[in-house]
């Protein structure tokens, strides 16, 4: 059965109707229906992001970092937005001077999390993982695979403490999504 899909995107079509919906995406019942659904709600948050160098149309490079979760295929698109290139890398790395404007965080022990975590602090790099649920160990965007659908919440904490501007209006959509079933 193939299911409509909820774009982040979409949040300026019917703004009131789709708060509520952009948090959840309903995921495609075939092969390859998960990496599709993570990779689009991947390039919806990357959309929202704004970094200080202000080069709307630059190459964002996204850092991998241990195992992903929810598909080992990310390939995010952002709809008019920036191309997004995708290296797995190492811890070290990623700590010795990867060029990462983006870091995804998959399985791996809390240890090496913590350690990524810190190092990018005060870096202009957006932070999203799937291995964090509760997104309480310090990624900004955390991917959660529920009954229902794909969704996401937010880490206000650590968007604070980033460089990063997040458009309020996905910040909204990600509280709203906490807790979704």
């Amino acid at each position: 059965m193939l299911a409509s899909l909820f774009l982040i995107g979409s949040l300026f079509a019917t703004p009131q109707m789709s708060v509520q919906a952009a948090s959840q995406t309903i995921v495609e019942n075939n092969a390859g229906g998960t990496a599709r659904a993570v990779n689009r709600m991947l390039g919806g948050i990357i959309g929202y992001a704004r970094w200080p160098d202000g080069q709307r149309g630059a190459v964002r490079n996204m850092c991998l970092v241990g195992t992903p979760r929810l598909t080992d295929r990310i390939a995010p698109v952002v709809p008019g937005g920036p191309a997004v290139t995708v290296r797995r890398m190492t811890i070290d790395g990623v700590t010795d001077g990867a060029d990462c404007d983006i870091l995804f965080l998959g399985r791996m022990p809390v240890t090496d999390r913590q350690k990524l975590i810190v190092w990018v602090r005060g870096r202009a790099a957006l932070t999203i993982t799937d291995d964090d649920p509760a997104c309480i160990y310090g990624a900004m965007f955390c991917l959660a695979n529920r009954q229902s659908g794909l969704s996401f919440s937010v880490n206000l904490d650590a968007i604070a403490r980033g460089t990063l501007r997040i458009d309020p209006r996905v910040l909204k959509i990600g509280r709203d999504g906490e807790g979704a079933p």
